[in-house]
């Protein structure tokens, strides 16, 4: 082949519809790779903004120490639904807390207030009812032993059976009773004495140890009941006014500083204008009685 014939250009064959042209051949020989015109940058993610909750960008040139990007990243504050829930609920326990602690206080309130002496005579009063409790119980087993070690069981049975039916008709209003006690007078002249204040009076009496009670004429038992009636108070029916005139036998030490206690009885009716006098005496003489109620349905279960 001669110089000539190599130096022709072979024809390149028409491009179809669907070819690519190839890369024409450099020079020399050889193929050239070419570069694009253009190389797209690097798709970076978008810079949240204050809108979107995020941190609102710093300017350039800003030289903040850790303390003040501290207080920048705190303030203002950004507040979720969950925790404003939170803080309500926190809110409603610690008001609950502070409603249930000041209604405790306003109980002790009398307590805390009172006198050094108040509180001794109170103290002294918690004495006594254990020491009666204590002397019942030792009665009742001594009873106990004399049933166990009488030598004639059935008679001892009968005189502890009379002693008890006379000790129970003096709790039932049955029968008359006498020993020492008290005297309490109540004087109401602008007549604001209700009925609630005197049976204030009979339960203060009875958790002092009161054994029996008569108002005004009227045997007060377990099932006596009081309400007003007009200017005066109708007790079990009968109806009582002003003085009302109490006769209560029991042990004068108890029932008197029962009903002198900070918030008993008598502060209770000095603040309704009345007032109440206490008189100790070594006979109190009980003589209202009361009749026998037969039971209706009732029966002894002994033989």
């Amino acid at each position: 082949m001669s110089d000539h014939e190599h130096d022709r250009t072979t024809p390149e064959p028409a491009a179809g519809p669907h070819s690519v042209p190839g890369p024409r051949p450099a020079a020399g020989g050889s193929l050239r790779k070419e570069l694009p015109d253009e190389v797209p940058a690097p798709v970076s993610a978008p810079t949240p903004t204050v809108e979107d909750g995020g941190t609102p960008p710093e300017p350039p040139g800003s030289d903040l120490t850790g303390r003040q990007r501290l207080v920048k990243g705190l303030w203002p504050p950004r507040i979720t639904r969950a925790q404003l829930i939170v803080a309500v609920l926190l809110f409603g326990l610690g008001f609950g807390l502070a409603v249930q602690v000041a209604s405790n206080s306003e109980g002790d309130s009398a307590l805390r207030g009172a006198r050094q002496e108040d509180l001794v005579r109170i103290l002294d009063e918690l004495d006594d009812r254990t020491e009666r409790l204590e002397d019942e119980k030792q009665g009742l087993e001594k009873q106990r032993d004399e049933l166990e070690n009488s030598s004639d069981q059935a008679e001892e049975a009968r005189r502890q059976t009379a002693e008890k039916e006379r000790q129970l008709g003096i709790l039932a209003g049955t029968v008359a009773a006498q020993g020492p006690g008290i005297t309490l007078v109540i004087e109401d002249t602008k007549g604001m004495v209700k009925a609630n204040m005197l049976l204030d009076a009979v339960q203060e009496l009875r958790a002092a140890g009161a054994e029996a009670i008569q108002l005004d004429g009227v045997r007060v038992v377990a099932g006596t009941y009081l309400s007003d009636s007009g200017n005066g108070v109708s007790v079990d029916g009968n109806k009582i006014t002003a003085p009302y005139r109490f006769k209560v036998i029991g042990k004068p030490q108890d029932l008197e500083p029962a009903l002198n206690i900070p918030g008993g009885v008598v502060q209770t009716l000095e603040k309704e204008q009345a007032t109440a006098s206490v008189e100790r005496s070594a006979k109190i003489v009980v003589d209202a009685l009361r009749p026998a109620k037969q039971p209706d349905y009732a029966r002894s279960s002994s033989p």
